[in-house]
């Protein structure tokens, strides 16, 4: 981890907020008034594909895998070839979109700041644990603690799912006992990945404000210093 969050290209100092101006080139055009409510910006148009493109090719992987290991829906798809292949090629394209994402400054900014881990954050993860869900409580720059949290777990974790998926797809690159070992690392790990997901998309649902950040790539200024209140758009 690097060192504490401070105030880089993505985050600002204080004072110097971005609503009402200019979009990147890498960003939508938009107004900071949007039906009488101020807004300000969250995405640019590229972080937002990425983030599309790598969840439509991340549900490809978790509904080809269930349909490959229960049994009953295996049977409703049937198929069992062309399942296979498809989740082959959806797995060996999961980290593509975040490749090309890299030619975006807003996402190389934004994932400098996931990985940047202050004191904010462990009071923030400290709350998260007591159940305290005051906002006050929980301070938070553009990222909060949970957010960064399950960036680099699912990171981490699509990367092993891709080391051990290609020892199982390329038999003759490996020994047999390292095949079983990835068997069962990549069997475990894909049912960890897929209750974290679930976990991921009911937080989403319950927070409207966050989703129309990721769809529109704005949110209310009111969310913002509520969810965010040290983050300076």
């Amino acid at each position: 981890m690097k060192s504490p969050e401070t105030p880089s290209a993505a985050e600002p100092a204080a004072g110097s907020a971005r609503p009402a101006g200019p979009a990147r080139p890498d960003e939508p055009a938009g107004s900071a008034v949007s039906g009488g409510s101020a807004r300000v910006r969250r995405f640019s148009r590229g972080e937002r594909w990425v983030h599309r493109v790598t969840a439509v090719l991340m549900a490809l992987c978790v509904v080809t895998a269930a349909c490959l290991y229960v049994p009953q829906l295996a049977e409703l798809v049937g198929r069992r070839a062309l399942v296979v292949v498809v989740h082959e090629w959806s797995g060996l394209l999961l980290p593509v979109p975040v490749l090309v994402g890299l030619a975006s400054r807003a996402f190389r900014a934004d994932l400098r700041l996931l990985n940047r881990f202050g004191a904010h954050d462990r009071v923030w993860l400290r709350s998260a644990l007591r159940r305290d869900t005051r906002a006050a409580s929980r301070p938070a720059g553009k990222f909060n603690a949970g957010q960064k949290t399950y960036a680099a777990w699912i990171a981490g974790a699509t990367l092993v799912m891709l080391g051990t998926g290609l020892m199982m797809w390329f038999t003759h690159l490996t020994p047999l006992v390292w095949r079983t070992s990835a068997t069962f690392v990549h069997d475990w790990l894909a049912l960890t990945i897929g209750i974290v997901l679930a976990g991921h998309i009911g937080m989403a649902l319950a927070d409207p404000e966050a989703r129309r950040g990721m769809r529109t790539g704005s949110v209310s200024s009111e969310w913002a210093k509520r969810e965010h209140s040290l983050w300076r758009p």
